[in-house]
């Protein structure tokens, strides 16, 4: 649906817009902050819509295309096929029908008897009789009782689309059973579980045989048999018959040319049809297209909204998106450190998959989540090019099966010889010979074709092509791995238009950490004390022992520290206790006071368990 805009609807529209975003900017730190955030924004899910268009259009004019001229050439093939069989119809016709114009035309040249040719004309007329009288080719059974007698127009016309019929299930049958064969022998030859279904899976495409079905249609109502072949074939007959009862010398005929075969005009109705279908298909794929391309149209938009829905939640919601270890935290932390007081930095092991360090090239825990749902969502769009491909090559083949392996050559020869001989030397010798002379005809035909012109031309996608079709999916997933990096950007944009909000957010961040870590520690000091006054385990003492027999052994045998579980390094502490074996991390050693509580007197609210659940930042994605 193609929006149709004068070029001054246009010009205000433009001028209306620059005067919307000059009031924003001079009036709104939140529309500035939205516009700049619109540039990682279009990074994200709202600038993929583009990269998505491409990917479709990508399989549009790949394999999509590939699939759709195949389909083309399937269809020219058909075509070719009933035009190929329709003036085969036409040459037998005249072939059988041309020893009897022949003599009709010798015999009115004549005109003085015709009681001695009647035997030699049913003979000529016998092969055309023994054609429409014959009930070869298909099931008696399916010969319909209607009650009344049938002209022999109508009984031809039956007997012709009952064979068409026969002639089509009997290929429908074939087909199918040589399918249901491949993927017994592809089962067969494939042992491996699941991935013999998935080989296999396009042997199962018997249903494809089906598309034979649509020539029923054709059979059914354009079947190639003359509208006036019963009445001419009843008047031959007619005329045969009272040839051999009674006549008369004179013969009169009308010659009328008529179309001898009205299917001659099938193949150019059926393609008249099939194009006029083709045409409406591609002007519904054309308004899907217009209406794809509005939508696209208003990405704009779409990234605008988002931009400033995030800076709205920003300024209204404290957690939102504040996870981050930002300059301002680390100079919060240095300036306590400076007066004595506690600090969160570095962070404890448990601490850190909670955070985003900006500076970081990794890509962190937070940030990994939603990086792997992104990638999730790749893969129906990776499912439906592999399908489109599958389904293209799977055609393909077929069709290059059937352009090796179904050429077939006609050779078709028909010879009519008719010869009277009149022995004697008597006027009535003389006579017969005079009027008999005219059924002395001969007739021969020669003819040798192919159905080579007929025969399908597939085209094969070449590496070039999956290539490109790939590359946009390929685009789209690594838009959806790199955009971990832009997207840190929005805080920072976010934080220089609204300074002070970025400063309470980090305070509160701040606060929120020294809460959690004290909560932290004191679930920690109460398992390390409960641990304590347990009686050590018979594995534990022996361990304890082999430490205190061979010192030596701690390089094979390494501990962990007894808070924050981190493996030992030179930096950890030990106790200073020799009795006890808790050992502790420069970071836990110094949160502990340099004391050890797994050894020091006993804290009874250490003891009690604690119900208190820590809170998680959240990470916007």
């Amino acid at each position: 649906m193609p929006l149709d805009i004068s070029e001054k609807l246009k010009a205000k529209l433009t001028w209306w817009l620059i005067g919307v975003t000059a009031l924003g900017w001079a009036t709104s730190p939140h529309f500035r902050c939205a516009n700049m955030l619109m540039v990682p924004k279009f990074l994200g899910k709202e600038g993929r819509l583009y990269v998505l268009s491409f990917v479709f259009a990508a399989i549009y004019n790949g394999p999509g295309a590939n699939l759709w001229y195949n389909l083309m050439e399937t269809k020219r093939s058909m075509e070719c096929v009933v035009e190929l069989q329709v003036n085969h119809t036409g040459l037998l016709w005249h072939a059988s029908t041309a020893t009897m114009r022949q003599v009709m035309e010798e015999l009115v040249k004549s005109a003085d008897t015709l009681n001695a040719e009647t035997h030699n004309i049913s003979e000529a007329f016998m092969e055309l009789n023994e054609q429409v009288v014959s009930d070869d080719g298909y099931d008696l059974k399916q010969h319909p009782e209607t009650g009344k007698e049938s002209s022999t127009q109508e009984l031809y016309e039956t007997k012709t689309k009952l064979r068409c019929e026969t002639v089509i299930q009997t290929g429908l049958l074939r087909c199918t059973t040589h399918f249901q064969k491949m993927y017994k022998k592809c089962m067969k030859r494939v042992k491996l579980p699941l991935f013999n279904h998935l080989v296999c899976l396009p042997m199962q495409f018997g249903f494809l045989c089906h598309m034979v079905k649509f020539m029923s249609h054709w059979c059914k109502e354009k079947i190639p048999v003359d509208g006036n072949f019963g009445h001419m074939y009843d008047q031959v007959n007619g005329s045969v018959n009272s040839l051999s009862q009674e006549f008369s010398a004179s013969i009169a005929y009308k010659e009328e040319h008529q179309e001898m075969l009205v299917g001659t005009e099938v193949a150019a109705q059926m393609r008249e049809d099939l194009t006029s279908q083709l045409r409406q298909e591609g002007a519904r794929l054309g308004l899907a297209v217009s209406f794809f391309r509005l939508l696209l149209s208003f990405t704009f938009l779409f990234v605008f909204i988002s931009a400033f829905n995030y800076t709205n939640q920003y300024c209204r919601k404290i957690g939102f998106d504040n996870c981050y270890i930002t300059t301002y935290f680390r100079q919060i932390d240095a300036r306590r450190r400076e007066q004595n007081k506690q600090t969160l930095l570095p962070l404890l092991k448990e601490e850190v998959p909670s955070f985003v360090f900006p500076c970081k090239l990794a890509v962190q825990r937070p940030e990994r989540r939603h990086m792997v749902m992104e990638l999730l969502r790749c893969i129906p769009l990776l499912l439906f090019l592999l399908f489109v491909c599958g389904l293209d090559h799977f055609i393909f083949t077929i069709l290059r099966v059937i352009q090796n392996h179904s050429f077939i050559e006609y050779s078709y020869q028909a010879s009519h010889h008719l010869s009277v001989n009149v022995m004697g030397t008597s006027l009535m010798a003389e006579l017969l010979r005079g009027t008999i002379g005219a059924l002395n005809t001969s007739f021969e035909s020669e003819m040798e074709t192919s159905n080579l012109v007929c025969l399908p031309r597939p085209t094969e996608m070449t590496r070039q092509q999956y290539l490109n079709t790939c590359l946009p999916l390929g685009l789209l997933a690594l838009l959806c791995v790199a955009q971990v990096y832009p997207f840190r950007l929005r805080r920072a944009i976010a934080a220089f238009y609204f300074p002070k909000r970025e400063k309470a957010r980090v305070l509160f961040l701040y606060n929120k950490l020294l809460r959690q870590r004290k909560h932290f520690l004191h679930l920690q000091r109460g398992r390390v004390a409960r641990q304590a006054r347990l009686p050590p385990e018979l594995g534990t003492v022996l361990l304890r022992w082999c430490h205190r027999r061979w010192p030596w052994l701690r390089r094979c045998l390494r501990q962990k520290c007894t808070l924050c579980g981190t493996p030992e390094t030179p930096q950890h502490q030990p106790c200073p206790n020799p009795d006890c074996f808790a050992l502790y991390c420069e970071s836990c050693w110094r949160v502990m006071g340099v004391t050890c509580i797994a050894c020091g007197p006993a804290d009874p609210d250490l003891v009690q368990e604690s119900s208190e659940d820590e809170e998680e930042q959240g990470y916007a994605g």
